[in-house]
């Protein structure tokens, strides 16, 4: 069963209320996703910490209900140009 993404927008935010969520789905099937996650809460974090955040906001569904997600967290203003 696919995932929306308005749905995984909204788990993330429940989680990290200060988060700016950009998802695309990449395939067009409802089963693989990118998102991009920005927070403030990021800071001073490891990639792999930010990462494990975001994915405990998903509550274990990423490989179940969401098949695939590629993953892109940063801090605000820490950014890459022409992002």
């Amino acid at each position: 069963m696919a995932m929306a993404a308005s749905e995984i927008e909204a788990l993330i935010k429940t989680s990290i209320p200060d988060a700016e969520v950009t998802i695309r789905d990449l395939a067009g099937d409802g089963d693989h996703y990118a998102a991009r996650v920005v927070s403030h809460s990021f800071a001073g974090l490891s990639r792999i910490k930010q990462h494990q955040a975001v994915y405990a906001a998903l509550g274990g569904r990423v490989g179940g209900e969401l098949h695939a997600l590629q993953l892109e967290t940063a801090v605000p203003n820490t950014e890459t140009i022409g992002d």
